[in-house]
């Protein structure tokens, strides 16, 4: 998958309409943390207060003076510590609001991408994107605007108060901030880049992991377990790398903004002792000076220990981006209406198809008629294009010239989601998910009732070995149905499609991989799925679609033969060398 990079005025220009909704939410925690920030900046003022008075007259400095100055500090700390704990809670609730927000619209735009977006991209890639890569968007999303509006107080504050004390001393102090802010953005950048490689090489690592762990049962046949642990290996070792440069980059970057501490620092002893000896500075002022020093110097680091956060926030919402400019490409064309009252009529006229990723293409200029309530079979050799004719029917892909009318009408002129609703399919890699044997069928009309579920389950010959199993329906099937054979899978399906009732049925080689006698029962159980239905059956077994209306003969020239199972048999081509050529493999 080809990964745009985006700059980060871009990013946070992207990222700050996720704050719309809690934009109250936001001013009070900001509200707060100025409340924290002026807490904090009084204590060196009192200080500065109780110095100067013990200086220049000892008798004015009262007990009640320093109790009412206690007094005032209290007051302080405790406006402080509501204000914090307001910031820590909601704050951090707000951050993972926006965090929810953001991983439900990445959901739902990997709902609306094609097949050719998941043809080219690792799940594991997807799943690290909406999890992990989200988690730092929380902090990134309560801690951004709160601690660079923290520090702009700070600065400012400090800035006015240290100019009051001695504008010559404030100056060569803040000197050093651009020069500090021009090394360590070369080495932000560096540091950035290498946060984006590492976000990238987890994604390859959880990939690696999920297909060696969905693959374990043809890892331990081929007992290839140190092939796999070699394999990840070389991934964890490229993640340890990877991290291993980035916190280079971070050490340096903590190590340069250290040394511009000790020359500030430095700055402060020297030129504040001078000025102290000269009489140009009152030595209680000197104090307060070094406290806000302390304090602008312990903002600055804590901008800086916020940037490798800052970088994992901006990295996550960079491939959060990502997700969400993936191109929509099967879309509601303008003026699409809902499809209804099917009668099943489906026409390829000069219909073209490559892929779009690698412009393979798959058949050309390619015509086809099938009647409404006909039971047509596509056969022909493997690399035809059968199962690609049939994910067109559906828009699974788009056509790239030509159209395909249902009914009469282009069905790119009706709404996906009533298009889709009105075809059923039967696959030969069933996919179940994890859950009970109810909720697998359910999934073919979530609001039908658990009689109408039962009633599909005994059409599709799937009721008596559902009810042997340990609880019946609401058995728990496991991860992809793992606790089920092929042949109780496929009528589980089969159950689904049952209870959806379409009026075009697609079964792409719904049988290839059963065993005889599972393949009789599905096969029986196709049959009656298939009366009164539009229906295209994809086969290799040819002895499955016999009894077809009407059998195509698809090429990589298109259809070459088309007729009943007789009447191709008798014309001695391509139909007949595969019939014969399946009998022989018997």
């Amino acid at each position: 998958m080809d990964e745009r990079e985006y700059g980060s005025k871009e990013l946070l220009h992207r990222f700050i309409p996720y704050y719309r909704p809690y934009f109250p939410v936001l001013v009070k925690d900001l509200a707060c943390a100025a409340l924290t920030t002026v807490c904090e900046m009084v204590l060196p003022l009192i200080i500065r207060y109780i110095t100067n008075t013990g200086m220049e007259n000892l008798a004015a400095l009262t007990a009640g003076l320093i109790l009412r100055l206690s007094l005032l500090y209290f007051v302080l700390r405790i406006i402080d510590s509501c204000a914090n704990y307001y910031m820590a809670y909601t704050g951090h609730v707000m951050g993972t609001h926006i965090e929810t927000d953001m991983r439900r619209a990445a959901y739902r735009h990997l709902q609306k991408l094609s097949n050719t977006y998941y043809n080219n991209t690792k799940i594991g890639q997807i799943m690290g994107r909406i999890t992990n890569d989200l988690f730092d968007v929380t902090e990134f999303a309560h801690h951004c605007p709160e601690e660079f509006f923290i520090a702009g107080i700070k600065i400012l504050v400090s800035f006015l108060i240290l100019a009051q004390t001695s504008l010559a001393l404030t100056v060569i102090i803040f000197c050093c901030i651009p020069v500090m802010l021009v090394v360590c953005t070369g080495l932000n950048s560096r540091m950035k880049a290498a946060f984006r490689r590492q976000r990238q090489q987890i994604g390859e690592l959880n990939a690696r992991i999920e297909d060696s762990l969905l693959g374990h049962k043809v890892v331990k046949a081929f007992t290839n377990e140190e092939r796999e642990e070699e394999k990840f290996e070389a991934d964890n070792q490229e993640f340890f790398r990877l991290k291993k440069l980035g916190y280079r980059y971070m050490g340096a970057f903590q190590t340069t903004t250290r040394s511009f501490d000790g020359i500030m620092y430095l700055t402060v002893i020297l030129a504040g002792g001078l000025f102290l000896v000269y009489g140009r500075i009152a030595p209680g002022d000197l104090v307060a000076y070094t406290m806000y020093v302390s304090t602008l110097i312990a903002t600055i680091r804590r901008i800086i220990e916020f940037a490798e956060q800052f970088q994992r926030g901006m990295t996550g919402i960079e491939r959060f981006l990502q997700i969400m400019d993936a191109d929509i490409e099967i879309f509601d064309e303008p003026g699409a209406v809902p499809l209804e009252n099917v009668k099943g009529e489906i026409r390829f006229e000069h219909v073209t198809f490559e892929y779009a990723d690698d412009h393979n293409e798959v058949f050309r200029d390619l015509n086809l008629e099938i009647r409404p309530g006909e039971r047509a079979a596509i056969v022909g050799p493997s690399g035809g294009g059968k199962t690609t004719l049939c994910n067109l029917i559906p828009r699974f892909y788009d056509v790239t010239e030509g159209k395909i009318l249902l009914d009469g009408k282009d069905i790119k002129g009706y709404t996906l989601k009533s298009l889709r609703a009105n075809i059923g399919i039967v696959q030969q890699e069933v996919y179940l998910f994890s859950g009970t044997v109810y909720d697998n069928i359910l999934y073919g009309r979530l609001d039908a009732s658990r009689e109408e579920v039962i009633a599909a389950a005994k059409e599709a010959g799937a009721h008596e070995f559902i009810m042997n199993l340990k609880d019946g329906y609401d058995t728990y099937i496991g991860e992809r149905g793992v606790k089920l054979s092929g042949g109780q899978k496929q009528r589980i399906s089969i159950a689904r499609v049952f209870l959806k009732n379409p009026p075009v049925l697609i079964l792409d080689e719904a049988t290839s991989a059963l065993d005889n006698e599972s393949e009789f029962a599905v096969a029986q159980s196709l049959q009656r799925l298939s009366e009164g239905r539009t229906t295209l059956t994809i086969a290799h077994r040819l002895s499955s679609i016999r009894n077809s209306d009407r059998i195509l003969v698809l090429t990589e020239q298109g259809i070459k033969e088309e007729g009943t199972h007789e009447e191709l048999l008798e014309r001695g081509g391509i139909y007949y060398r595969l019939y014969h050529m399946a009998e022989q493999v018997k």
